[in-house]
């Protein structure tokens, strides 16, 4: 190997893009998203039918989706991984979709009320 091969290999020896993530890392994001599955489970199953009309299920439950979510795009989607720029432009685009749906959806909301 000439000397320049060798110093591309070493440059990138140190700053590889899934630098982070070894099998050991890998089986603890693994628990991690099994232990919210299984308190989603929990909630969803074990605690909803008792209380039918309790309002602060569906919030608990959508928080424990939306951790996992981010925790699946951060880890096995290497967006932990990303320089910044990368991440916003992912980011940025979805919570503005998801305040366009729940914006829309109050509006729904006003339109049904009116016809009734």
């Amino acid at each position: 190997m000439s000397s320049e091969t060798t110093d591309i290999h070493a440059d990138h020896a140190g700053h590889g893009e899934h630098e982070g993530m070894t099998k050991k890392k890998i089986w603890k994001v693994f628990y991690i998203l099994l232990g919210i599955t299984a308190i989603e489970f929990l909630v969803a199953l074990g605690i909803a039918p008792h209380y039918p009309g309790a309002l602060w299920i569906n919030p608990i439950y959508i928080v424990l989706t939306l951790f996992k979510a981010f925790y699946i795009v951060g880890y096995f989607m290497h967006l932990k991984f990303e320089k910044l720029d990368m991440a916003l432009a992912i980011i940025v685009p979805v919570l503005f979709i998801i305040g366009l749906i729940l914006v829309l959806t109050n509006e729904s909301h006003y339109w049904i009320d009116l016809r009734l």
